[in-house]
């Protein structure tokens, strides 16, 4: 009874231990340290790749594509025109595509709570390890060796197989694991029907892109505090990415924009729209 006693104030101690360690770590959060703070040196960008107060323009002409058409006879245009916005932007968005609006809703909820809890409730998951499967982070993967930090705070996790990689996400809020796999769930299902139209207008099997290619889902939140010099700083640098497909959810936040025709264009944040982005291995010459 002792012994047992004993070993278990030890591992307390450890575990105390190591929750002050991560909270130690945790003070580069941006969200830990930013409130009614001026911009530090480490965030500001050189003046040729900082924003700057150029107003970038507002494009309207990202299509917007209908997704409930594709199950009738109109499915045929419906692949054209993904296939055209991917030739012409890289970037659509989608409407009516089957994840219910009370469940994005409640998926937003959520990861808002996340990043409103207490330090102490999130401290184990904060590394900087790329390895670590769920990760909460600030900037980048290269946080240690770049120079100029960006800023957002990111939490990331794999989604796939679900039964594997939930019993690796937040345990906090309570509701978490629930909600999110529910979402993802659904978020899998739309990315593989839009994969679906696309080897559909490729003149592939429809399947083409299931099982294997199409089998790693992961989950990237990024969260933004208010800055106080936002003509100085970005939230995540230019880049291409690297997968068949991203699916994001803008929220209300403006600051998306995308590279089309040798200029930088602004992507409006729609009510309860994916912006879908053909990633660098879904790239083909197409004619």
């Amino acid at each position: 009874m002792i012994s047992l006693i004993f070993n278990q104030i030890i591992k307390l101690s450890a575990t105390t231990s190591i929750i002050n360690s991560h909270i130690q770590e945790m003070e580069k959060l941006v969200s830990r340290w930013c409130k009614n703070k001026p911009l530090p040196e480490s965030y500001i960008f050189p003046p040729e790749t900082r924003p700057g107060n150029l107003v970038v323009p507002t494009c309207n002409t990202i299509p917007v594509i209908d997704l409930s058409k594709a199950e009738g006879q109109n499915r045929t245009h419906i692949v054209q025109q993904i296939l055209k916005a991917g030739q012409d932007y890289g970037f659509f968005q989608v409407v009516n595509y089957g994840v219910p609006e009370s469940l994005m809703n409640e998926s937003m909820d959520v990861f808002k709570e996340f990043f409103e809890m207490p330090w102490e409730d999130k401290a184990m998951l904060y590394s900087e390890d790329p390895k670590n499967s769920c990760r909460l982070s600030t900037s980048s993967v290269n946080y240690a060796r770049e120079k100029i930090h960006h800023w957002r705070d990111n939490l990331r996790h794999p989604c796939h197989p679900l039964q594997d990689c939930i019993k690796h996400w937040p345990q906090k809020p309570i509701r978490y694991r629930e909600v999110v796999a529910t979402y993802t769930i659904e978020a899998k299902k739309l990315g593989l029907r839009i994969l679906e139209l696309v080897s559909e207008g490729l003149g592939l099997e429809s399947r083409f892109f299931g099982d294997k290619l199409s089998e790693s889902e992961i989950l990237s939140i990024n969260h933004y505090p208010p800055c106080p010099d936002p003509s100085l700083t970005l939230g995540v640098a230019k880049h291409c990415d690297p997968n068949l497909l991203t699916l994001l959810h803008q929220g209300d936040v403006s600051g998306l924009q995308v590279f089309n025709n040798g200029e930088w264009i602004g992507v409006e944040p729609l009510h309860n729209v994916f912006v879908v982005n053909i990633g660098n291995q879904l790239q083909v010459d197409y004619k």
